[in-house]
């Protein structure tokens, strides 16, 4: 039997942008991807703190060490600026292998989206 679980989550990130005319995606400080074990084109959810929204979309790279996330395309519209995030990726995986699996838990400044 495979389950889904929690591969990465990215803890209280603030949303730095919304771009409604880009093709689509979130926009995810590289960083904070590498410190997650996100890659480009990876599905995401997004869960908004602020208004309740959950979302999918897929990460691309933003600028190292610049705290940007900008949410592109339709889910722009799902967003403010300052909005607070959860960032979450899932595996699928075999039971055994799922029991002792520890997710990469990523809590960077809330202020900045840097990493402490």
């Amino acid at each position: 039997m495979q389950i889904h679980v929690v591969k990465s989550k990215i803890h209280r990130v603030k949303v730095t942008g919304a771009d409604l005319n880009y093709i689509g995606s979130i926009t995810i400080d590289e960083d904070l991807m590498d410190a997650a074990n996100i890659i480009q084109g990876e599905k995401v959810q997004i869960v908004n703190n602020n208004n309740g929204e959950r979302l999918e979309t897929y990460a691309i790279p933003g600028p190292r060490n610049s705290g940007e996330i900008t949410l592109n395309g339709a889910a722009a519209r799902r967003v403010a600026p300052g909005d607070v995030l959860i960032l979450i990726t899932y595996a699928l995986m075999e039971l055994e292998e799922a029991k002792t699996f520890k997710p990469a838990m990523v809590f960077p400044d809330e202020e900045t989206n840097l990493l402490r």
